[in-house]
């Protein structure tokens, strides 16, 4: 009672402490760049404009149900990104230029795209604006249910943003066909692009190749590299990344876990219903991580591995157990039939409400459909001509062909439809229900009748045990423990742990090498305060840990002289080895120098600028260039190429045919050129673009 009695004396300076505190707090959070200010509730601001983060958000979920799970969450976030940002950027261009899309070219660019739907057609066949209106104003009458176009469902939002997609693209080609108005080719442009792939140059040479000189001879020094970078920054730049390497725990089964699957489905094997013939499918379903396949295979369509050892078998054996994949496995023949690969039967097709593809146009109900299906095999009984009654057949298809389907075994009918198939004799007719209505078959002919069987495979998945799951994780536990006062690669070697390096891992990137979809790895090393050294363990959605350890944060700007080494190293070796090939050769002819270095003198005819291909040495635009820049007869100096010195001499020029008129070279020129804007044009202006990226706050 005396506490009581001393806080209520004291509420004001509590309440004033409370009131502080608070008031810290959502000042720092302020400080933080919190509080629901821009950088919550914007994924991204491109030239100014702001991409809603909750709008970003709804079309990426929306994107993922469409795509269902093959497709990551990253990855539909990086779709609806590249859709966003070019809308964005484009966007700011029409409303500069005051683009619009007007309501003639919108009429057309409907017109366009709808004009092959039979909603949208008048009696003569023709599109009519007036049908679409209608269209129109009946989605906006229903909203929010959908109507049809053709068979595809569609909603009055779905198809207003279907509209601005269409306008979108509208304002778009309009953008385009300013740009390609712009762009031009000269007669001259084509005369040249005609010499340049017709004029003909004929050479003799000699080639020093750099192989010929060993790596090891080749001294590599750390300012080499350094100075080659340098020479070569643009080839050099890289965005902000990190660099990692990790040990990967994984929750694989024991050789005891093996054993343990194995002598379960031996146990398996003795049970009863296993036995069971009549009841094996329950058995199975029940017991095995393999379901029941109730289907009788051909000999020819059984697994390689499984033909010789079980085909043979009489109903009521067994092979096994043997070893596939993850699985022991025990397989027993429960039936065998004399079956035809293939049948050629031929059937009406009476469709009712609900029928799978059933169109608009099915009135019928289950039960009149079956009464209609009924009457016409009486019919057919009592003497009619099965191709008279065609006509009353859904099946289009097959009525263009008497009725008539041939399928194997194998085929994906419906299983009704496939059992009266095969199982009964050429002549038999009856009326039978599928998930497609009710069709009167009649069986044509049956051929190559052979030996099937139907086998049951009890298998069980060899799987990790709770002992191993626990033993990897204290693996993982004792690891981590150890590399918090000792160096990570000195304990991974000890205990004979595989270090797997991963570098340039960017922010937005969701795969690490190795383990798949691991973005919450990513996540963490571009995190604040996280540094380099620091290690954490993640979970692997397959069973087992990753310990990571941030290796390196590369900054955005110039690649280290490390990592450049890797491409750097191959050039200065050939820049070293052009300079020591070129002290060691005095002579100053093709032969003396091909004797000198015991090289041949080889010729190549018919070379060309557009293609400046050496025969017999690979790609060389430089000494190609040289070629032509030479007289016929003349002889060049040594040439540092790209796979070797050279001496080349021209022994013939062949000047291109003059043309008439290079009127069509010009268009073919400017053809490519306008073929190339599309794409260049998009980049351009994104590569100009002011874009505040904040995605990776958010994935």
């Amino acid at each position: 009672m005396a506490i009581l009695g001393k806080i209520r004396q004291r509420s004001l300076v509590l309440i004033i402490v409370i009131a502080m505190a608070l008031f810290s707090f959502v000042l720092a959070d302020l400080f933080r760049g919190g509080g629901g200010g821009k950088a919550e509730t914007t994924v991204a601001t491109v030239n100014g404009i702001d991409i809603s983060r909750e709008d970003f958000m709804r079309k990426v979920e929306n994107l993922q149900r469409q795509l269902g799970p093959s497709v990551s969450s990253t990855q539909a976030m990086n779709r609806i990104w590249d859709q966003e940002l070019r809308k964005a950027i484009l966007e700011e261009q029409y409303e500069e230029l005051n683009l619009t899309v007007e309501r003639e070219q919108m009429r057309e660019l409907i017109r366009q795209n709808l004009s092959n739907f039979e909603e949208f057609k008048n009696d003569a066949g023709l599109f009519d604006e007036a049908k679409l209106n209608e269209f129109i104003a009946n989605l906006r009458d229903i909203a929010p249910e959908p109507a049809f176009l053709g068979t595809s469902p569609i909603t009055y939002e779905s198809w207003t943003n279907f509209e601005k997609d269409m306008a979108a693209g509208g304002q778009y080609q309009t953008y385009f066909n300013m740009v390609k108005a712009g762009l031009t080719t000269t007669i001259y442009e084509g005369e040249m692009d005609h010499k340049l792939e017709n004029d003909k140059v004929d050479v003799k040479y000699v080639q020093i190749p750099y192989s010929s000189i060993a790596d090891s001879l080749v001294e590599v020094t750390k300012n080499d590299i350094a100075e080659y970078v340098n020479r070569n920054l643009s080839q050099y730049k890289v965005e902000e990344s990190r660099d990692i390497y990790y040990v990967e725990f994984k929750e694989e089964p024991s050789e005891k876990d093996d054993e343990d699957a194995k002598n379960k489905v031996l146990e398996l094997s003795q049970d009863a219903g296993f036995s069971d013939l009549d009841n094996i499918q329950a058995f199975i379903n029940s017991n095995s991580d393999l379901p029941y396949n109730d289907r009788f295979l051909f000999k020819d369509k059984m697994p390689l591995n499984l033909v010789d050892s079980v085909f043979q078998l009489n109903v009521g054996e067994t092979y096994g157990p043997y070893k596939q994949d993850a699985l022991h496995i025990i397989t027993k023949v429960v039936a065998e039939k004399q079956l035809a690969d293939s049948v050629k039967v031929r059937h009406i097709l009476i469709p009712h409400l609900g029928a799978t593809r059933a169109d608009a146009s099915v009135t019928k109900t289950v039960e009149e459909a079956q009464a209609t299906a009924d009457s016409i095999f009486s019919a057919i009984k009592s003497g009619t001509k099965f191709t008279d009654l065609l006509e009353l057949s859904s099946d289009k298809v097959s009525n263009e062909k008497d009725g008539e389907i041939e399928f194997n075994y194998d085929a994906g009918m419906a299983p009704e439809f496939k059992e009266f198939s095969f199982d009964n004799k050429p002549g038999a007719i009856d009326v039978v229900q599928t998930g497609f209505g009710f069709h009167v078959i009649e069986v044509l002919e049956q051929n190559d009748p052979q030996r099937t069987i139907k086998i049951a495979n009890l298998g069980i998945e060899v799987e990790p045990s709770e002992e191993t799951v626990d033993e990897v994780f204290n693996k993982t536990s004792k690891f981590e423990i150890a590399i918090a006062n000792r160096d990570f690669q000195e304990v991974a070697e000890e205990n004979e742990y595989v270090v797997k390096p991963v570098s340039s891992i960017k922010v937005l990137d969701e795969n690490i090498p190795g383990l798949g979809q691991q973005r919450s790895i990513v996540r963490w090393a571009f995190e604040d305060g996280v540094n380099v050294g620091d290690f954490r363990r993640f979970n692997l959605p397959s069973g087992g840990y990753v310990i990571a350890v941030l290796s390196a944060i590369n900054k955005e700007g110039v690649m280290s002289n490390e990592k450049a080494s890797v491409t750097a190293l191959p050039e200065i070796r050939k820049e070293k080895k052009a300079k020591m090939i070129r002290e060691k050769i005095t002579a100053n002819t093709l032969d003396e120098i091909a004797a000198n270095q015991v090289q041949a003198v080889r010729t190549a005819v018919s070379l060309n600028m557009k293609n400046p291909t050496l025969s017999g040495a690979g790609r060389e635009p430089i000494v190609v260039g040289t070629a032509f820049g030479l007289d016929e007869g003349e002889t060049s100096g040594l040439i540092d190429g790209s796979n070797g010195v050279y001496m080349i001499q021209v022994t013939k020029k062949t000047a291109a045919a003059e043309l008439p008129n290079y009127q069509a070279a010009a268009n073919r020129l400017l053809t490519s050129k306008v073929s190339a804007a599309n794409t260049a044009l998009y980049n351009a202006l994104k590569d100009a673009a002011d874009v505040e990226d904040n995605r990776s706050s958010f994935y």
